[in-house]
């Protein structure tokens, strides 16, 4: 029987599985999820929590690939959707996490922002802490910040919102979000850097992933589907689709 290429979890969510290797798996994660240790019970939505229960139970996307370990690489926000690599081995953690640290890791993300930008593409350093603040904020600070780089590109814009790629060189919480709003346009949806409301969807996806696999130096690239959130917020994809792809 053929591997199903998607993982399901416990309460029938599917994941769509974007991509795999031996020693890596993509998937397409869903908004609302959670990356924490596996320990961390103050939430049930804590993705790593809920892979490793497929796991150990055997269910089917895992016993078909023998899987025996499955961690998160990187993180995503709770509400940011899209590609998402995880490890299958312990031997894979550390090499692929060196491709982040080190910015080998070409990230891509698509972000519907409040307004219309003055520049069509721009680059924001603002240095931010590292810790989130008592309201869960991360903070501008200069002069004690963590150096951050986000590159910006204006895609599309309609009456009231823009449709923005964000590439970021480095890899702070927050930091597209922080670095969006800081040029005066938040992203739609953000209650904590914006004036998103609770419930609304956050205007940010993680649309592609690029690299050179570690231990074979072959060029690999990872991309998540992009129509269903640009329909979400009112843009046309067949009228982005150069522009997204590229």
């Amino acid at each position: 029987m053929a591997k199903p290429n998607y993982i399901e979890l416990a309460g029938g969510e599917r994941l769509p599985i974007l991509y795999e290797d031996r020693s890596v798996l993509a998937i397409d994660k869903p908004r609302g999820w959670m990356l924490a240790p596996d320990s961390w019970n103050r939430t049930a939505r804590n993705l790593q929590a809920a892979l490793e229960t497929g796991i150990v139970a055997r269910e089917f996307w895992a016993r078909s690939r023998n899987l025996r370990f499955l961690r998160f690489i990187h993180r995503l926000d709770a509400d940011t959707s899209g590609v998402l690599l995880l490890a299958r081995s312990k031997g894979a953690l550390g090499p692929y996490s060196r491709l982040f640290a080190s910015h080998q890791m070409e990230k891509r993300y698509l972000a519907v922002v409040k307004g219309t930008p003055s520049r069509s593409e721009w680059i924001c350093r603002i240095r931010l802490r590292s810790e989130v603040d008592e309201h869960g904020k991360i903070r501008v600070d200069a002069a004690k910040g963590k150096e951050a780089e986000t590159h910006f590109r204006v895609l599309m814009t309609e009456v009231g919102r823009s449709l923005v790629e964000a590439r970021p060189i480095t890899g702070r919480t927050h930091q597209i979000r922080v670095h969006l709003a800081e040029s005066g346009h938040p992203v739609m949806g953000d209650e904590l850097y914006g004036d998103g409301k609770e419930h609304d969807p956050l205007g940010l996806r993680a649309v592609c992933l690029c690299y050179a696999d570690p231990f074979t130096k072959k060029r690999v690239k990872i991309e998540a589907p992009a129509e269903q959130f640009l329909r979400k917020f009112g843009f046309e994809a067949s009228s982005l689709k150069a522009e997204v792809i590229t």
